[in-house]
């Protein structure tokens, strides 16, 4: 039984939180209207926990506002639903918008390491620094025989086994993110793949805000592990596990074979080779392994992702995969495969990766931001302190944006056969301002070539049971951090046997 001066102890506790974050001097200006709000726990139960942005999407609606706000038992909540928002607050105020929120979950999860969630200042800083260094956007080209020798793996991978073509894309980018970023030669099956895609899992579970009452009411996290009601403390525990695991692994196997003179070119083994003498040793090999791990979470899972979103929209629209097979063969040829340098020339793919991108929202909530500064918006007060959420999904879901927004329409990006740039690119996908994520351009290359290769080759159709008969895919998604399609089948079979000798040719 649970001694009653601690359970005493720990409402008092609890409460005096509640009523210290609510004690401020009333504004001048309203908060942005949203569901109503009860004495102390605020919207607390109101909150959803699962296809949040879609809820949230729904309240703008309801109340006619592209900035909402919520109260979680005394946490500000502001919600923003379009990207004129998003650009007004994330781009124009990024002095005030840049920070991040202390995700109680995520950081008991392990993950303190992670510059995506760190608060903006020096630690972040110098990460994302030598993360851009090292990541150019004008240094592309020096990525892609990289991305190309795995995308051609990942051919042979497909026409040896097709059913296990969600293995196969998963283990493609986790292993072009395991070369880039550390200089890891990956196998089939490889350990760390599979270390990744359990640690990403966790990150997706401990991310959920609103899920864990602790981000919420921070002084939970002292309650004791026996305390009934603390099975998140056990469960952030093993998703720490699986963080460290994750972020020390490759580290260590790339600083062996750098040790061993096996090493090849990489974020680390070019960064701990060229290491300043004048500064604490320890401290930079820190800044790069977390740097290094940043990419293997960012590429492990988000480009995943959206490879699988095609595959599934060419199930459900054989018509557009009938198209981008057709702009291919009269641009490519039927005896090559494409490259980037194919790009510019093939306007239908292009719109196609950016339909992929935009459709289901790899990540349909940004990374929650923090507000430093009291800030007044449309008439609207926003409180310093809060967690401002960048609604993704709303955004790429805006009917003024994209008409008809549950549609998948490649075509929406086009007008007279050629890009539109009226069109908004779905950049938000990205996240925002100076927190957009800083490998963006590895991940929409390397969605391209996959895209281009894929199409090439293969034909992708519906899968047919064992009695014949075609099975369906349902168009649902998993709820989460990172966005993907519930599991389903497909087949995938070579365009024709003059595809296959291709496909051998390169891998042989």
């Amino acid at each position: 039984m649970i001694p009653s001066n601690v359970a005493v102890g720990l409402f008092v506790l609890t409460l005096t939180f509640i009523l210290l974050r609510m004690r401020k001097q009333k504004p001048t200006f309203p908060l942005p209207p949203g569901p109503k709000k009860w004495p102390l726990i605020g919207n607390l139960y109101q909150l959803p926990t699962s296809f949040e942005w879609e809820t949230y999407a729904h309240w703008s609606e309801v109340y006619d506002s592209d900035v909402l706000h919520v109260d979680a038992a005394g946490t500000s909540i502001i919600i923003v639903n379009s990207w004129k928002a998003a650009y007004d607050l994330f781009e124009k105020k990024s002095s005030l918008y840049s920070s991040r929120v202390d995700s109680q979950m995520v950081l008991l999860s392990g993950w303190d390491w992670l510059f995506g969630f760190m608060p903006y200042g020096n630690a972040w800083l110098q990460r994302r620094k030598l993360f851009q260094k090292h990541f150019h956007p004008l240094d592309d080209a020096s990525h892609h025989p990289h991305e190309r020798e795995y995308v051609h793996r990942m051919l042979r991978a497909l026409l040896d086994t097709p059913e296990d073509f969600m293995e196969h894309i998963r283990h493609l980018m986790g292993a072009i993110t395991l070369s880039l970023g550390y200089g890891i030669e990956v196998k089939p099956k490889d350990t760390t793949i599979n270390i990744a895609t359990e640690a990403v899992k966790g990150l997706a579970g401990a991310a959920n805000f609103s899920a864990f009452l602790v981000n919420s009411i921070p002084a939970l996290k002292y309650v004791p592990s026996w305390f009934p009601g603390t099975g998140w403390k056990k469960q952030a525990q093993i998703w720490r596990d699986w963080t460290l695991k994750m972020r020390d692994v490759p580290f260590e196997k790339s600083l062996r074979q750098l040790a061993e003179g096996t090493a090849t070119p990489s974020l680390v083994t070019t960064s701990v080779s060229n290491l300043d003498e004048s500064l604490d040793r320890e401290e930079q090999l820190t800044i790069i392994r977390d740097a290094a791990g940043n990419f293997f979470v960012g590429g492990a899972d988000t480009t995943v992702s959206a490879i699988n979103t095609f595959l599934l929209m060419m199930i459900c629209y054989p018509e557009i995969q009938d198209k981008a097979q057709a702009e291919l063969d009269r641009v490519i040829g039927k005896g090559q495969l494409p490259d980037f340098s194919d790009e510019p020339s093939l306007p239908y793919i292009s719109a196609l990766v950016k339909e992929s991108l935009r459709y289901q929202a790899i990540t349909p909530f940004a990374i929650p931001h923090y507000l430093s500064e009291d800030d007044v918006y449309k008439g609207y007060y926003l409180p310093k302190g809060s967690v401002v959420l960048g609604n993704v999904w709303a955004i790429t879901h805006d009917k003024e944006d994209y008409p008809e927004p549950l549609e998948f329409k490649p075509e929406r990006f086009l007008k007279d056969g050629k890009l539109n740039p009226e069109v908004r690119e779905p950049t938000a996908a990205f996240g925002f301002g100076r927190r957009i994520c800083p490998g963006r351009h590895i991940a929409i290359s390397s969605l391209y070539l996959s895209i281009a290769t894929i199409l090439s080759v293969f034909r992708i159709e519906k899968a047919i049971d064992e009695n014949g008969h075609v099975i369906v895919p349902s168009k649902e998604y998993i709820s989460s951090l990172i966005l993907h399609p519930t599991p389903f089948k497909c087949s995938i079979k070579p365009r024709s046997d003059e595809a296959e000798r291709l496909i051998r040719s390169i891998s042989d």
